[in-house]
């Protein structure tokens, strides 16, 4: 590799470093995962009980304590709020653990950057791939608490990597913008933790969209949660067929929005060792 040759920044070589570094992203995945529970008694069952004991929390808090309903109340069950809010929460933690932890992956792997031969392109999808696996064992634990409420699971269920597939590949996109100007501001990690928090109220979590009022659901569907968040709804609650329609056009925006993100990573990534 020429170290004063221009990254190239095309969707082809996008897919091409991806596919040629399968075996080295699944490896820094496992370790980034690992890592975090690292000495701890229990270690990676920790995985599986946080999500556990936030159900039941939410269960207990939304259910109980402040006896709330869904839209106009006509739901009467008093765990399927909880339920409801449980997948709206695993859309946004998704999102928000890479936006939080993006910004200082660069500057947290110091070591990388001064091998010209690491493909650095990839530690923003190490980051996505370990929040997905925490997403993935929290969606377990609804599916397994909504079969135990209900006695029945979805069969549209199966539909749900369909629905989050263009989520992941937005989120992406956003992540190399983020791991890039992280590097440069160094501030931003900050910054994008109080946007998350804000984001996790502007998105239809504890709430239905059509709960608002008109002028101000306009500003609710820019969200780029709330459509994921709704047709994860669909396919996992409701057992209703997501909107392939919008679907389709949100698969578009993002595969746009990832591969800007990608080319401007790899526009700016010539300055990391500068500046580390």
């Amino acid at each position: 590799m020429n170290p004063h040759a221009a990254p190239l920044s095309s969707p082809f070589h996008l897919l091409g470093s991806l596919k040629s570094h399968r075996q080295l992203i699944f490896s820094l995945v496992r370790r980034e995962i690992l890592s975090r529970y690292q000495g701890s008694v229990i270690g990676l069952l920790w995985a599986l009980i946080n999500p556990i004991l936030m159900l039941a929390v939410y269960t207990f808090v939304f259910s109980v304590v402040f006896k709330a309903r869904w839209g106009s109340g006509a739901i009467e069950n008093k765990t399927e709020f909880a339920v409801l809010l449980f997948v709206g929460m695993i859309v946004h933690a998704l999102f928000a653990e890479v936006l939080t932890r993006t910004p200082s992956v660069i500057a947290n792997n110091v070591n990388y950057v001064k091998r010209v031969v690491f493909p650095l392109e990839i530690l923003p999808v190490v980051t996505l791939g370990a929040a997905l696996f925490q997403a993935c064992i929290s969606l377990l634990v609804l599916l397994a608490a909504f079969f135990l409420f209900n006695g029945f699971v979805h069969a549209s269920a199966l539909l749900l990597p369909l629905v989050l597939l263009p989520l992941l590949i937005f989120t992406l996109g956003v992540a190399w913008v983020l791991a890039s100007l992280g590097v440069f501001l160094r501030d931003l990690g900050q910054i994008v933790a109080v946007f998350s928090l804000i984001l996790m109220f502007l998105s239809p979590i504890f709430y239905p969209a059509d709960a608002l009022p008109m002028p101000f659901r306009t500003w609710l569907l820019a969200n780029p949660l709330t459509f994921m968040i709704e047709q994860s709804r669909e396919v996992l609650i409701w057992g209703r067929m997501p909107d392939w329609k919008g679907l389709s056009l949100y698969t578009g925006i993002a595969c746009l929005c990832a591969s800007l993100g990608f080319a401007w990573f790899q526009k700016t990534r010539k300055g990391f060792a500068d500046v580390l």
